[in-house]
């Protein structure tokens, strides 16, 4: 896949999250995806911070969206190759401390395969 293509996925995955759309989102991921988030370890520590395949991701972000209705992601860097992106964003929601994130996602024939979430 091209770079470009690959970016254009990340813009799909910023609307889709931002807009709250579950089965956007899910469209976006292979079926067989695996997920880590810190907050997945916090949150879930029977997980590791792993989940893998999309009704285990559906169930992780219903979670956080019933959870956090003014939960909203703001770009402020993409960086692509052939097969990852790199995103920094803004995790912002109203009455907390915004965080800064970086996550990774590894796209393989037009689906996100894997992704990763640094944050402190």
């Amino acid at each position: 896949m091209t770079p470009e293509k690959n970016l254009s996925i990340a813009h799909l995955w910023f609307e889709a999250f931002n807009a709250h759309n579950l089965e956007k989102l899910l469209s976006l991921y292979d079926d067989d995806a695996q997920h880590y988030s810190p907050k997945l370890k916090t949150r879930l520590p029977e997980t590791k911070g792993f989940v893998t395949g999309k009704e285990a991701l559906r169930s992780w972000w219903k979670d956080s969206f019933d959870r956090l209705p003014t939960l909203h992601y703001k770009v402020t860097s993409l960086t692509s190759n052939s097969d990852r992106v790199f995103m920094e964003y803004i995790r912002t929601v109203v009455e907390e401390e915004d965080i800064l994130v970086a996550e990774i996602l590894e796209i393989r024939e037009e689906k996100i395969i894997a992704s990763r979430v640094y944050h402190g």
